[in-house]
């Protein structure tokens, strides 16, 4: 999921580089913290694009699920060459249809 929010980060236009952090504790839905960092390449503060993410994304546990399709196993297609950056895969994790929401918020 932090990917996910990443790549919408900076597919809206927000930061040219970023990191995202999401802390849980066990019997918690909602993330203890998010944490944003764009090493100086974002076009406002950290904290407010942590805010943001915090609007944008429910980052609850079984929202994560639904919005990521992942009662919907594609192990077949994902054991080979990894997870990450196969977009001819449609996952949904590598999409940034979040991007336009949050270039509104900025």
């Amino acid at each position: 999921m932090a990917r996910y929010v990443a790549k919408n980060i900076i597919a809206a236009g927000a930061a040219k580089k970023c990191e995202v952090q999401i802390a849980y504790a066990i019997g918690v839905a909602r993330p203890l913290s998010v944490c944003v960092k764009t090493f100086g390449t974002g076009v406002c503060g950290d904290d407010r694009l942590a805010d943001i993410v915090n609007e944008v994304f429910d980052l609850r546990p079984a929202a994560i699920i639904e919005q990521l399709d992942l009662r919907k196993p594609i192990y077949r297609d994902l054991s080979a060459y990894g997870h990450f950056g196969r977009e001819e895969l449609g996952v949904r994790w590598e999409s940034t249809d979040k991007a336009d929401e949050i270039k509104s918020r900025l």
